[in-house]
């Protein structure tokens, strides 16, 4: 991520300027993002280039959640400790501008690191989305994310998974 830095929102970044091109997502970051933060009900993070720190090119949400564990898949379900729910992280909203392709995968390997990262302090072990259509369950897909059986646009991917993948990139 040369050149692209990660943070949370605050006042400093134009969240006016921002457009990914889905209403309801420019007007989340506009108008209710900041509320959310403090209320503490979402965390918000922005990624802008290092020489344009206001400038937001994308922006990705993450909040505690719980998951029914009856609803995961048998071999997730077989491999967690058997309470009635399990500890996640839900990566709520993620979107980049419209003039940044490419750049969402890169807004969700951030996320992913950064749940990673803080899943020691809080425990998490499970990152959890609720994709808005058909293509952006298919973009969580093709990052490794399985469906919840009866729901093709409600997807996880587990910790572990993730903690393998930073390893192997490591090496």
């Amino acid at each position: 991520m040369t050149g692209l830095r990660s943070e949370p929102l605050n006042a400093s970044h134009d969240r006016e300027g921002f457009c990914c091109g889905v209403a309801a997502l420019d007007g989340y970051l506009q108008r209710q993002a900041s509320q959310d933060m403090k209320r503490h009900v979402a965390a918000v993070f922005v990624m802008t280039r290092e020489e344009d720190p206001r400038t937001i090119l994308g922006f990705y949400t993450l909040a505690s959640y719980a998951v029914e564990t009856s609803g995961l898949p048998e071999e997730t379900r077989g491999k967690l400790p058997r309470y009635p729910t399990t500890p996640a992280t839900l990566i709520g909203r993620l979107a980049r501008s419209v003039d940044q392709p490419g750049l969402g995968s890169l807004l969700l390997a951030d996320a992913l690191g950064r749940i990673l990262d803080t899943a020691t302090q809080v425990a998490s072990a499970l990152v959890v989305v609720d994709a808005k259509d058909d293509p952006a369950a298919a973009f969580y897909q093709k990052h490794g994310f399985i469906p919840f059986a009866g729901n093709a646009r409600k997807l996880f991917l587990p910790m572990k998974t993730i903690a393998a993948a930073r390893q192997r990139s490591t090496r």
